[in-house]
């Protein structure tokens, strides 16, 4: 855009700076940080596989129990248990950790990455390019709504294991949430590293008590086995019967997690999560689904919370305890999740500035979104209290995943296709398939939309809105400011015949378009009538990586009578700290005395009109969310004693 009020939006479409290699030989996070290739795996398992980890507590349980249960018979319960195994296996063991996890941005890995590198390869093509930032931000909004379900749901279903222990201990439950997620928000708000290093040993230690709850009633009755193969799960399927489709959506929730799984992988590597995933987390799942599943074979009236009756009586209060634990750490993965695709949202441009405050540990690119925190925090409180059970939040849980997931199928083909050389038959069967099979997953979904399926849909529908409002209207305001514009070459020579008072001083004005004069700058020169000895125009681009590295984080270019032009780049998970960023701008003939350096902004005031390109309720949604959007000054971290804003009026 032209203008640096909506400077933090504005990026050229994403991959500028290209790396089509293989993710194996990107995988660099073990080596960087000089950990151990089994310390990783274990940092990843506390970090990343956490919500999946926890569907145990909750997804066997809504087969049999739920808002559509399937009868408890040998037949149900050795076709859902191979559901289970077998949607572990192809949807997150075959496409995310083995396929999902090559497509990533630089290492990065999730939604917003993931559509940052499809943008790419269709930059010349601005149908495509509409059409990938429209699925990559129907993939965000079922993220943002999943995240808010997914806390909720596991802390809740965690506690039911006290009504489980002993009836009388019901009136607990939702105390108990509610002060695990009180707690959980105050832990975000300073930071984790105080808990970070327990998070590995404690998720060891729960998926450990999963595989071992599995073995122990798997071999009071072994029968239970024979789900491992897939014709128990397809004859099951094809029955015919409505709760065999309505199984599907519980089968969903084994899987849920997954993007999480990926979203998480940056700061471990691909080769951490594989080992988190493969030499943990799987084989303990596995484990613990069949032996629960053993457990209504022989016990059906274990159905009801198969979970916390698959432990012995001594065990239970124990178990209680560490599964809080294991949601609660769940339930921070989430929320650190809606912080990084929020965040990276902002740098290209899908979301408006918010504040971010980086935490005592903020290594990793980690950030604290107060906004988001507080938001989060009191839409699950509501759920709680809304919902009372986690059954019907395992309901809404699972439509919100199969979005997700559906929309990571849809970028993934574009990926295979052009990044990996794949054409566009090999990939669109590979992740066809996928899709065929999340779509069956989607329908199942379909039934359980009255019975709480409605809110991550409200909720997404919602996100939609708001980031195509705010992605329409900032091109709208661009293509305004664009239409007013002067080149800047043409400027400075003309300035040269009738050159203006210059004062002692350096001027930074901050501006979209590097090769456009800056609103401020006329405006400034117009009233004030006079220029500083140094003017320099600086333009901060986001080109859809990571991260930048300092060797190419800036460009200079000289023009004439000390005019400057400079580029900034900034990766989404780098600091967009312009003045640091201004500060390597010495070793190439630039340099700053930031006591002598004024900072000048756009304030821009929108005003809508009635035969806009856009509706009119859209124009003041964007006008609203263009208001309070947070200020450029502090969002690039630069000194509010050294900003002067001038402002003006655009007409939408």
């Amino acid at each position: 855009m032209g203008s640096s009020r909506d400077q933090a939006g504005e990026t050229a479409l994403p991959g500028r700076r290209r790396d089509d290699r293989p993710a194996s030989s990107r995988d660099q996070a073990g080596q960087s940080s000089g950990q151990r290739p089994a310390a990783l795996a274990l940092a990843a398992l506390g970090a990343v596989c956490g919500v999946i980890g926890t569907s145990p507590l909750y997804a066997c349980r809504e087969v049999f129990a739920g808002s559509h249960p399937v009868p408890v018979s040998e037949a149900g319960i050795l076709g859902s248990l191979s559901l289970f195994f077998w949607a572990l296996i192809v949807v997150v063991s075959l496409k995310y950790v083995i396929f999902v996890t090559r497509a990533d941005n630089r290492g990065e890995g999730g939604i917003v990455a993931l559509t940052a590198r499809a943008l790419h390869v269709v930059q010349n093509r601005p149908g495509q390019a509409r059409g990938v930032m429209l699925v990559g931000m129907l993939g965000g909004a079922m993220f943002w709504g999943s995240g808010m379900v997914a806390p909720a749901l596991a802390v809740l279903a965690a506690a039911e294991g006290l009504e489980v222990a002993a009836p009388v201990l019901a009136p607990l439950v939702l105390p108990v949430t509610l002060l695990a997620l009180l707690a959980l928000s105050l832990i975000q708000r300073r930071g984790t590293a105080i808990v970070d290093g327990y998070l590995g040993p404690v998720m060891l230690l729960w998926f450990a008590v999963l595989a071992l709850l599995g073995v122990y009633n798997i071999a009071a009755h072994p029968a239970v086995l024979k789900a491992f193969n897939p014709l128990c799960g397809i004859e099951f399927l094809f029955a015919g019967e409505l709760a065999s489709l309505a199984a599907l959506s519980c089968v969903v929730l084994a899987t849920a997690g997954a993007e999480v799984l990926i979203a998480g992988m940056g700061p471990f590597g691909r080769q951490a999560v594989l080992r988190a995933w493969f030499a943990g987390a799987l084989p303990a799942l596995v484990l613990n689904y069949f032996g629960q599943g053993a457990l209504i074979l022989a016990t059906p009236a274990a159905a009801s919370n198969p979970f916390f009756l698959s432990a012995p009586d001594w065990a239970l209060y124990p178990l209680i305890g560490l599964a809080l634990l294991a949601a609660l750490i769940a339930s921070q993965a989430v929320i650190a999740g809606a912080f990084s695709v929020t965040r990276q949202g902002m740098l290209l441009g899908f979301v408006p500035r918010m504040e971010v405050q980086h935490t005592a540990d903020g290594k990793d690119g980690r950030a604290y979104l107060p906004a988001i925190n507080w938001g989060l925090i009191a839409v699950i409180v509501i759920l709680v209290l809304g919902f009372r059970s986690s059954h019907g939040l395992a309901a809404a849980y699972g439509i919100a995943v199969t979005g997700e997931m559906i929309a990571t199928s849809l970028l993934c083909v574009i990926v295979a296709a052009r990044v990996w050389k794949w054409g566009w038959g090999r990939a669109a069967t590979l992740f066809g398939g996928f899709l065929a099979l999340e779509l069956l997953f989607l329908a199942g979904n379909l039934v359980q939309i009255p019975a709480g399926g409605w809110f991550p849909l409200v909720v997404g529908a919602g996100f939609f809105v708001l980031m195509t409002t705010w992605r329409r209207g900032r091109d709208l305001f661009a293509k305004r400011l664009k239409g007013e514009c002067l080149e800047l070459a043409m400027f400075v020579e003309s300035l040269a015949s009738s050159m203006p008072t210059r004062v002692a001083g350096t001027s930074v004005f901050l501006n979209a378009d590097p090769k456009s004069v800056p609103h401020a700058l006329l405006h400034n020169l117009m009233h004030n009538k006079v220029l500083h000895e140094r003017v320099v125009v600086v333009a901060v681009q986001f080109p859809g990586v990571p991260s930048v590295p300092d060797s190419s984080r800036v460009q200079v270019r000289c023009l004439r009578d000390s005019f400057w032009s400079v580029v900034v780049q900034f990766g989404f998970r780098d600091e967009p700290d312009v003045p640091r960023a201004l500060g390597l701008c010495a070793d190439k003939g630039l340099a700053f005395d930031a006591l002598d350096t004024s900072f000048y902004l756009g304030s821009e005031t929108l005003i809508p009109r009635l035969d806009s390109e856009m509706p009119l309720w859209q124009e003041r949604l964007f006008v609203a969310l263009f208001s309070n959007a947070s200020s450029a000054a502090a969002f690039f971290r630069i000194p509010s004693n050294r900003v002067i804003e001038v402002g003006t009026q655009v007409v939408l």
